[in-house]
């Protein structure tokens, strides 16, 4: 039974598992996307996306943790100088899978895994925030849109102003 066990090992040793990983990682923060297959897409963004989490915060520490995992100075530099300023304003979900069908030879679900903030396809209309937007229960609605009753509803200016001259006139 495998009650609690969520890693998907994908077919590997431990330590061959982690040199891929670390291998496809590195991939990913040097060419922002790269094409892979569903499980192993799955399994690196686990693996990539607590390490750019962390290097949002740009300390000698976070260097070493990120370094221990890529094994490769020019992409922790490269996530350090570059990609951890375009992410951090974003609060998570860092990487995007995208289907692209079956493989030739075994027929082994194919897929592109890239960084969101990269892909200029679904960043273009995005330049300005969106604005936040307030609840309102319906009450209040309610209460802006119809005055209450015992409330004196104001005239026109047309009318008041038709209205004095009549009295004037009178």
């Amino acid at each position: 039974m495998r009650h609690a066990k969520r890693i998907n090992h994908l077919g590997r040793t431990n330590t061959h598992r982690a040199a891929m990983l670390s291998n496809m990682a590195t991939s990913l923060i040097m060419h922002k996307r790269i094409s892979t297959t569903l499980a192993k897409a799955k399994e690196l963004r686990k693996y990539v996306e607590p390490l750019i989490n962390r290097s949002k915060n740009d300390t000698t520490h976070s260097r070493r943790v990120v370094f221990s995992y890529l094994q490769n100075k020019y992409a922790v530099t490269e996530l350090f100088r570059e990609i951890s300023v375009r992410v951090a304003d974003r609060p998570g979900g860092y990487t995007r899978i995208l289907k692209t069908g079956f493989r030739q030879g075994d027929n082994a679900e194919m897929c592109i895994i890239e960084l969101v903030d990269y892909n200029e396809t679904y960043t273009a209309g995005d330049t300005k925030k969106k604005a936040t937007r307030t609840r309102r229960s319906k009450k209040k609605v309610e209460a802006i849109a119809a005055p209450e009753a015992n409330e004196p509803v104001a005239a026109p200016v047309a009318e008041t102003a038709a209205a004095e001259e009549a009295g004037e006139n009178e």
